[in-house]
């Protein structure tokens, strides 16, 4: 389908349906790799969505992905709050615990590289059984397992990226706002500052008061060769490029809940996308609507992931 955007009329290509809940869409070693979080398994794909492959089953139920420098992948583990990895012969070992740190599902991840460092957002509060929000924490995971809070007060971080020179950008998804941080060379965080508003946190504590509060619900996003990231809108059923300082750009409407994207393809310029009607557990599990949707794009990834 064709859909307008801002700058120019988008297609809108489908690459892979029949999913439950798809999220933390990576492009990984010319594949796109993404998880399904109520089948339980982590899948790649060719570019075109052939060649399908069940790279892991996670039993508590896989969400963010990345990979040491030395090729291995690391897979959160949402229900039992810890990070796996996934060994050359295939076999997943537990990579960190992360249960002392969090009071919510441990979620999106972003992994650096060149150091092996990750840096795992969490819910803070329970979000599927209506609790009252709470803040959360952002940990720093080390390559040998050892876990630290890297930051608090935190509105559910979710989606990351570290950008070329060393900024780890992170969304609040409810907190109307992108936050940045400077990484030291020891992996700390330093210099925290709102990197793109969208308006203030909500008041509400009740998740039904909260939602309508928020004027950008930014839950996945990567970042491109300009320094705009791409961020999927939870709640706007929508794909926006943001500038630093929270001027959208470009606007790319989905027609339905879309909440995770990722640049890649061989030219880097494919924005693949995690489409499902809602984000609700329940109705997402006993359906199979969830899709993986792919749109040309004119500028290349950049950063990790």
């Amino acid at each position: 389908m064709s859909i307008d955007g801002n700058a120019s009329s988008r297609d809108i290509t489908t690459v892979a349906d029949g999913f439950a809940y798809l999220e933390c869409p990576r492009w990984h070693a010319g594949r796109i790799w993404f998880v399904d979080f109520y089948t339980y398994r982590v899948y790649s794909a060719a570019e075109d969505g052939s060649d399908l492959r069940v790279e892991a089953e996670v039993p508590q139920q896989p969400s963010g992905l990345g990979w040491l420098p030395d090729g291995r992948l690391l897979i959160v583990s949402m229900r039992d709050a810890r990070i796996l990895r996934r060994e050359p012969d295939g076999e997943l070992v537990s990579h960190a615990d992360l249960s002392a740190h969090v009071t919510g599902h441990p979620n999106d991840m972003v992994v650096d590289e060149s150091t092996g460092r990750a840096y795992v957002g969490e819910f803070g509060f329970d979000l599927m059984s209506g609790a009252p929000l709470q803040t959360a924490v952002l940990l720093r995971v080390d390559p040998d397992g050892a876990v630290t809070v890297a930051a608090d007060d935190m509105w559910f971080p979710n989606g990351s990226v570290i950008t070329d020179d060393g900024v780890l950008l992170v969304d609040e998804t409810f907190g109307n706002r992108v936050t940045a941080f400077d990484i030291d060379d020891d992996g700390g965080l330093t210099n925290r500052r709102v990197w793109a508003g969208f308006g203030e946190p909500p008041t509400e504590t009740e998740v039904a008061g909260a939602l309508p509060q928020l004027s950008v619900a930014p839950d996945g996003c990567c970042l491109d060769a300009e320094g705009a990231l791409w961020i999927a809108d939870a709640l706007g059923a929508r794909l926006v490029r943001v500038v630093e300082g929270g001027d959208i750009v470009d606007e790319i409407p989905v027609g339905t809940g879309v909440f995770a994207c990722m640049l890649g393809g061989s030219d880097g310029r494919t924005l693949f996308a995690c489409a499902a009607p809602d984000f609700q557990e329940e109705a997402r599990k006993n359906a199979r609507e969830g899709s993986l949707i792919a749109i040309p794009v004119d500028v290349p990834h950049a950063g990790t992931p």
